[in-house]
């Protein structure tokens, strides 16, 4: 019975990995509106270590727009500006000396509709997941009952194992939705 509630924690363990990445990929992808996510992958060199941008700098967004970023440390203005130029971000930074901004621009219908897509594409990849760890939890299952484990208990496990796969399913079909809702809205 232990070992049943083991493989079924692992599993369920797994899923709420795959649907966390998803939701920290979703986060990423810029929607048309200022989001301070989607600078979270740019690193910056300060004082010879590789730091995420959040840590050299204060990261704002003023308005809907645009996202205001005011390094600490004057010297870093130029690094901050190569960096974000030299990302996947693709948007232009403006320098005023003060602070760096980024203007937002909106987004086309085209790149809407690719950028649903990307989601989409995240979103099968963290159900493949899903359903690994479900595979592979009803293969120890079954495995189980060669040990000694009951029948019925294993059969108990997998519908318990398939439950948990199902809302974890809904979760990141939920999740796709409110992003491809946002990405959608003009």
């Amino acid at each position: 019975m232990d070992e049943v509630k083991k493989y079924l924690d692992e599993a369920e363990e797994s899923m709420e990995m795959a649907s966390m990445h998803l939701e920290d990929s979703l986060s990423r992808i810029r929607a048309g509106k200022a989001n301070v996510h989607i600078l979270d992958g740019i690193r910056v060199e300060s004082y010879g270590t590789m730091v995420p941008l959040s840590g050299v700098a204060s990261l704002t967004t003023p308005d809907a727009r645009s996202i205001a970023i005011k390094p600490w440390d004057k010297n870093m203005f130029k690094v901050i500006e190569k960096a974000i130029i030299n990302s996947q971000v693709g948007i232009m930074p403006e320098n005023n000396g003060e602070i760096i901004r980024l203007g937002i621009p909106p987004l086309t219908e085209e790149r809407r509709r690719e950028l649903t897509k990307q989601c989409s594409k995240e979103a099968e990849a963290a159900k493949v997941s899903i359903r690994n760890a479900r595979r592979d939890a009803i293969e120890k299952l079954k495995k189980c009952v060669k040990n000694g484990v009951s029948e019925d208990v294993a059969k108990d496990g997998e519908e318990k194992c398939q439950k948990i796969h199902d809302k974890y399913i809904k979760k990141v079909d939920t999740m796709l939705e409110a992003k491809n809702k946002e990405i959608m809205t003009v």
